[in-house]
C-alpha cells in the first residue's frame, strides 16, 4: 500500500512553518505587499530559528532536508505569502549550482557565509534578451591567466539587490549554442551592480532586480563543474528547484480557497449563507479539488528526488499544473467574494496577483508542456 501520510517529523515542521506563517508573515505581508519593500526582520527570523538554508548539507552543519520535506515546509511559508517564501526559500535556488558542481572549497565558503548570519544567494540566469531560450545569453566569461572575466546583465533576479553572492551563467563559447556555457559563483564586488528594482504586479515583498556584470573577475576555482559544462548544472537545478515551485503554488492557493471557503460561510445572500447556493459550492469543490491534485503530484516530484530518480518529467507536471491551478483558483476565489474581491481591503485579490508568476518563473507553464510533450513522443514515459 502506497502510504501519502506524512511523518511526525514532516509533521513537526509543518507545523513550525504554519505557526511562523501565522504569527510572523501572515500580519505584515499586505503593508509589504504595499509598499514593495522586504521584511527584513521576518528573514532574520526565518534565519534564527533553522527556517533558511535548509537545503545545506549535514557535512557542512546543516540541516539537510529531503526534498519532501523541503516542499512541506515550502507550501505553508508560500500560505502565508509566497513573496516573501520567495525570498526565505531563494537561497535554495541561488546554491543549488553550488551543491551539484562546486567543489568543498567553495561549497564551505558559501555555506560558512549563509548560515553565520542572514544573507542571500541568487541565481542568474534569465537576461533580458534570454529567458526561456538559454543558447541566446550574451553574458560572456572569457579565461585570463588563472581567473575568468564576466561581462554582462541579468534580469529578473530574486534578491538581486540584496545577495552577496550569485550563481552566475555565461558564456565561455560564443559559437556553441547552450554548449558553450559555465557556470560560476560570484561574490559581489563593485564591479557588480544593481541596475534596476522591478516594481512588479504581484509578489511585491520580494526583491527583484537586474544585475551588471562589468568586468567582474572571477578565480578559476569558482567554475561549477566543467568549462561549457553549465547548461547541465543549470537544468539539473532546476529538475530539483521546480517541485518548490509547484509547492508554493500549492500554498497561494490553499490560501485563496481558505479565505474563499470563511467568505462563503460568513456572506449572506436571499436569506442563507452563499456557500449554501450550489453555484458557490461547486467552485469551491473544484478549488479543493485542484488543491489536493496540486500537493500530491509536488510531493511526488520530491520524493522522486529523494529517491535518486529521474524526476524532469514529473517536475514540469507539477510545476505547470500546481502553477496554472493556483491562477485558477485564486480567480475563483476573487469570484467567490463578487464585487469585494476586486477591493484590496478584502485582501484576496494579491493571491490572484501573486499566483500569475507562478506560471512564468523557472519555466513558463508553456515550457513545461513543451518539456512533457517531448518526454512523452520520445517514448521515455
Amino acid at each position: 500500500m502506497i502510504d501519502f501520510s506524512p511523518t511526525d517529523d514532516q509533521l513537526a515542521i509543518r507545523a513550525q512553518a504554519r505557526e511562523f506563517a501565522e504569527k510572523e508573515i501572515r500580519p505584515v505581508a499586505w503593508e509589504h505587499d504595499e509598499a514593495g519593500t522586504m521584511p527584513m526582520d521576518v528573514f532574520k527570523k526565518a534565519h534564527e530559528i533553522g527556517l533558511m538554508n535548509t537545503h545545506v548539507p549535514e557535512r557542512f552543519g546543516g540541516l539537510e532536508l529531503d526534498f519532501l520535506t523541503a516542499v512541506i515546509l515550502e507550501e505553508e511559508i508560500a500560505w502565508g505569502c509566497s513573496g516573501i517564501g520567495t525570498s526565505l526559500n531563494c537561497n535554495g535556488l541561488g546554491s543549488m549550482p553550488v551543491l551539484l558542481a562546486g567543489s568543498d572549497e567553495v561549497q564551505k565558503e558559501l555555506w560558512d557565509h549563509l548560515t553565520a548570519e542572514l544573507s542571500f544567494v541568487s541565481f542568474g540566469l534569465t537576461e533580458p534578451g534570454a529567458g526561456s531560450d538559454v543558447a541566446s545569453m550574451r553574458t560572456s566569461a572569457k579565461k585570463v591567466g588563472d581567473k575568468y572575466v564576466i561581462n554582462g546583465s541579468k534580469c529578473f533576479i530574486t534578491n538581486g539587490g540584496y545577495a552577496d553572492y550569485f550563481t552566475v551563467f555565461a558564456k565561455t563559447d560564443q559559437d556553441a549554442g547552450h554548449r558553450g556555457v559555465s557556470a560560476f559563483l560570484v561574490k559581489k564586488d563593485d564591479t557588480v551592480t544593481v541596475d534596476k528594482k522591478e516594481d512588479k504586479m504581484g509578489q511585491r515583498a520580494s526583491n527583484t532586480a537586474t544585475i551588471t556584470f562589468n568586468e567582474t573577475e572571477v578565480d578559476a576555482k569558482y567554475l561549477l563543474g566543467e568549462e561549457n559544462g553549465g547548461f547541465k548544472v543549470a537544468m539539473g537545478t532546476l529538475d530539483r528547484t521546480r517541485p518548490g515551485v509547484a509547492a508554493m503554488s500549492t500554498g497561494i492557493a490553499q490560501a485563496a480557497f481558505d479565505m474563499a471557503k470563511a467568505y462563503a460561510l460568513e456572506r449572506q445572500q436571499f436569506g442563507v449563507p452563499i456557500a449554501m447556493h450550489q453555484a458557490i459550492q461547486f467552485l469551491l469543490a473544484d478549488m479543493a479539488t485542484k488543491i489536493e491534485a496540486s500537493r500530491l503530484l509536488t510531493w511526488q516530484g520530491a520524493q522522486y528526488l529523494d529517491a535518486g530518480k529521474r524526476n524532469s518529467l514529473v517536475s514540469s507536471h507539477a510545476k505547470r499544473f500546481a502553477s496554472d491551478s493556483a491562477m485558477e483558483v485564486t480567480t475563483d476565489a476573487v469570484q467567490v467574494h463578487g464585487g469585494y474581491g476586486y477591493i484590496k481591503e478584502y485582501k484576496v485579490e494579491k493571491f490572484m496577483r501573486d499566483a500569475k508568476l507562478m506560471q512564468l518563473y523557472e519555466g513558463t507553464s508553456q515550457i513545461q508542456r513543451m518539456v512533457i510533450a517531448k518526454d512523452i513522443l520520445l517514448g521515455r514515459s
